[in-house]
């Protein structure tokens, strides 16, 4: 018999669940100040944990009979009921998932803070992490659908046919996302094989740039003029690409410099060591200044070769020193700035007399 109570108490229940629900976000707020897990679970965890509290102070208190005794009013009972628990479903689902992500990136924050040699072990342990945790995050939405399916009667009497022809039915749909799973089994491989790495400063398609997301389907590369490049994960296990941080981030920046043969390199190396000592982007380790070649067209071909921590401050560097060595030359030397000697029939003639 339906009362007059009924529905106050449960409009009561509900907002109750919610207050309660603020008063707990409220607390983690504050304590998420000193600790790293309250505050994402704030971040997280906020709007799923309000919806499972509304709806489950729902069906504590929601009974069939609160629409009445008749069978059009029980049918809307039954209706409602049934919404609520696939609505209860997907809310704890959602509730899961942003908790899971919640505890990993209590990890995934730590390892971010990781610089110099630790940095490629750091970077390895993220791009596992962020994979295993988008796959679980799958497997649980699954599970979840399942479950929602399952709820309805029509589809659990199905059950023994569909188990029967599971093994035709599985065959089909394996051969209709071949490509997806092919995905994501190369993310996989790419992220436990320690091939590619999140923040790994790779060229592809002739372009440079560092991997911002790898997902099991596609890599996003953030190219150097803030370009995003979207690639299948497949292509980096079937096409060649170049990682200039597979075993570490040092980078090598060299520069060449073409002058005139009366250049002094002495100077101008001991001139490149000084400008060196006060550049911070250097990282003190290698260095040096070469004369690499003589061209066809009388010129002599210096090469400048830095190390610095990463590949941006290898390019930076690379600017900073050739600026510096065309100024330092333009300057000092002057007579040393590229000249093309030219010799005509008058010349030839000159130099003959004069001799």
């Amino acid at each position: 018999m339906q009362s007059p109570s009924d529905w106050p108490i449960l409009v009561i229940s509900v907002i109750g669940a919610i207050i309660l629900v603020e008063a707990v976000r409220r607390v983690l707020n504050r304590i998420g100040r000193k600790f790293a897990l309250a505050r994402h679970l704030v971040e997280h965890c906020t709007w799923p944990a309000f919806v499972v509290a509304a709806v489950l102070a729902f069906n504590l208190v929601f009974g069939p009979d609160m629409f009445g005794d008749s069978p059009s009013e029980r049918a809307l009972a039954s209706t409602v009921e049934r919404v609520l628990g696939l609505i209860s479903i997907a809310a704890v689902t959602w509730l899961i998932v942003q908790a899971t992500y919640a505890l990993t990136d209590i990890v995934l924050d730590r390892l971010v803070q990781v610089e110099g040699e630790r940095n490629r072990r750091a970077r390895r342990i993220m791009t596992q992490i962020a994979l295993v945790r988008r796959i679980a995050a799958a497997i649980i939405i699954v599970l979840a659908v399942g479950a929602m399916l399952f709820s309805f009667p029509q589809v659990r009497a199905l059950g023994a046919g569909l188990l029967a022809s599971a093994g035709i039915a599985g065959a089909i749909v394996g051969i209709a996302a071949q490509p997806t799973i092919g995905n994501v089994l190369a993310g996989l491989q790419l992220a436990f094989s320690d091939a590619l790495r999140l923040d790994d400063v790779v060229v592809v398609e002739d372009e440079w740039g560092r991997i911002e997301e790898l997902t099991l389907t596609y890599v996003v590369v953030r190219l150097w003029d803030e370009r995003r490049l979207v690639l299948p994960v497949s292509y980096f296990t079937q096409t060649p690409f170049e990682n200039w941080t597979r075993h570490g981030s040092r980078v090598l920046a060299v520069v060449f410099l073409r002058v005139d043969w009366s250049v002094p390199v002495k100077k101008l190396r001991e001139a490149l060591y000084e400008f060196l000592q006060d550049n911070p982007l250097w990282d003190q380790k290698d260095w040096t200044l070469q004369v690499t070649d003589v061209l066809p067209n009388g010129l002599v071909e210096l090469r400048a070769l830095m190390s610095a921590a990463d590949s941006p401050s290898s390019w930076d560097l690379k600017c900073d020193v050739r600026e510096f060595l065309v100024d330092y030359v333009r300057v000092n030397f002057p007579e040393s700035l590229p000249r093309f000697r030219v010799e005509t029939p008058e010349t030839r003639v000159g130099m003959v007399l004069e001799k």
